[in-house]
């Protein structure tokens, strides 16, 4: 099902931070969504997630408003993977990813087979079964973030919604989240990722929503977003794209903007 962003507008502390954003993010695809720093690209992703209410227009899963969903079914159908995602009790692993079958249970009702069936695939999906029984507190970066993707994971939702979760990683662990994503894209649900690394853009997106100062720049297929020109408007910088023995684009900064991006 399409997650459909048709003339959104949201005003935050009084001021426009998105402004008429138009877009059509397809199921069975990685969208990636860029621009600079305050473009709106967090602020995108939270009014998907219905974290934050726009000031006009909508997003809407199918033919339906998230806003209007109720919560409960909301959850099932949109997991959001927060840029600060944090676990305050420094319980088990596999604890931590049980939380994300909450909406698929009666209130105060314990977990069943199922939800024990669907944890043990998230974690066996971001390679984190050897993990289940150790704190969360005590697992590294690159752990920690495997688990807190596999909390979304085990909700099964529709789409995946994810803010900066490459953020604090070294360069493998990265990789092994974009990897994943990208497998749940594969299996048929729909999956957008906020990006500041172009390389990582070029990897892993079939899609691209560019964004700047609140609007869209330019959308659609990857190949057709990412092009000099379209980078230049957006970042400032001149940029080249090639395509690797694979076939997929690589973003090149040029000169001393190579350093900064």
């Amino acid at each position: 099902m399409e997650l459909i962003v048709d003339r959104l507008e949201v005003t935050l502390s009084g001021r426009k931070v998105l402004d008429d954003v138009n877009a059509i993010l397809r199921p069975g695809r990685v969208t990636a969504i860029l621009g600079p720093n305050g473009a709106g690209k967090s602020t995108l992703v939270r009014a998907a997630a219905a974290l934050i209410a726009p000031s006009a227009g909508a997003v809407r899963l199918g033919d339906r408003d998230v806003t209007a969903l109720d919560p409960r079914e909301r959850a099932r159908r949109i997991g959001y993977l927060p840029q600060d995602a944090r676990v305050h009790w420094n319980i088990a692993a596999s604890d931590v990813v049980a939380l994300g079958r909450a909406p698929h249970r009666a209130p105060f009702a314990g977990p069943d087979a199922k939800d024990a069936a669907a944890v043990a695939r998230a974690m066996a999906a971001t390679e984190t079964s050897h993990l289940a029984h150790r704190p969360v507190n005590e697992l590294s970066g690159g752990e920690r973030a495997r688990v807190l993707l596999a909390r979304v994971l085990a909700g099964e939702p529709d789409w995946l919604l994810a803010d900066e979760p490459l953020a604090g990683l070294d360069p493998r662990h990265q990789f092994d989240i974009l990897d994943r994503l990208s497998d749940v894209a594969r299996q048929g649900r729909g999956v957008a990722i906020v990006l500041h690394d172009l390389l990582h853009a070029g990897r892993v997106a079939d899609d691209v929503l560019l964004v700047k100062d609140g609007v869209v720049l330019a959308s659609g297929e990857a190949g057709a977003v990412l092009t000099p020109d379209n980078l230049r408007t957006a970042f400032d910088i001149d940029v080249s794209v090639l395509r690797d023995p694979e076939g997929r684009l690589t973003c090149l900064p040029r000169g001393r903007a190579a350093l900064t991006i």
